[in-house]
């Protein structure tokens, strides 16, 4: 992982000492791990709290003692370890996924690190906060209310190529879907009726092309009026507007 990281957010160093046993638990020592890993069995845990990471990371290896996990105060000292990770678990504390700063360090961050698999552990369960991780190319979605063992598990399912988010987020997905479909209300009085034709498409998860296809528009027309609608609802992208309809209908 010899490339520069972004700073921002999670790029505050923090001063650690080489022979801190959480930056290497599961090895022998730092410099024999760091010489044969090949990072088949690299966790590294991202969090500026060092008591709540290294806790942390004493806890993943106390369930799987052949996974090495690295614990690490920020990006920047993510790139100073000089090893490839099989998962990196990125601690939000507290900060908003919404956020757009924080949406656009992580995400610049994901592409840097290019397929290894990147979790966020976040205290919401907003369905709008999980959404937006996935959209920006997280692999999983740890709420802190969840026990370290179902984090290992997600964790597990992460490095395997599965995604994870919590089920309780799932269930109120699927409660917003069924009352959305099963009592749908004019949308008239807030969009025009054109507005109102897309909305129903995007509600139903459909590109732009399709609706430009449906409704005979150019997609041009589509994008602007996505635009409106976002304006409208004081959106920021298509997340938003999903979340936001919901309330409104």
């Amino acid at each position: 992982m010899n490339r520069p990281l972004p700073g921002g957010h999670w790029g505050k160093s923090i001063e650690v000492d080489q022979n801190d046993p959480a930056l290497c638990l599961g090895g022998t020592s730092r410099a024999e791990t760091e010489e044969d890993h090949r990072g088949d069995s690299l966790v590294v845990i991202v969090d500026q709290r060092i008591l709540e990471r290294e806790c942390l990371a004493s806890s993943l290896l106390s369930l799987d003692p052949v996974v090495q996990v690295r614990a690490v105060g920020s990006f920047l000292e993510l790139q100073d370890l000089q090893v490839e990770a099989s998962a990196i678990l990125t601690i939000l504390n507290g900060k908003k996924i919404t956020d757009p700063i924080v949406r656009s360090e992580l995400q610049e961050f994901i592409a840097l690190v290019g397929g290894v698999p990147v979790i966020i552990v976040a205290d919401s369960e907003a369905p709008a906060d999980i959404l937006t991780a996935l959209e920006s190319g997280a692999r999983g979605y740890i709420p802190t209310n969840v026990s370290v063992k179902v984090a290992a598990e997600a964790i597990s399912l992460a490095r395997a190529g599965g995604i994870f988010v919590p089920a309780n987020a799932v269930l109120a997905l699927r409660e917003t879907i069924r009352a959305t479909e099963s009592s749908p209300k004019p949308l008239t009085g807030v969009f025009t009726s054109k507005e109102a034709a897309v909305v129903e498409a995007l509600r139903k998860g459909k590109a732009n092309k399709i609706i430009a296809y449906e409704l005979n528009l150019c997609e041009s027309t589509v994008k602007v009026h996505i635009r409106n609608i976002m304006k409208k609802l004081k959106a920021t992208n298509r997340t938003e507007v999903a979340y936001k309809l919901r309330d409104l209908m």
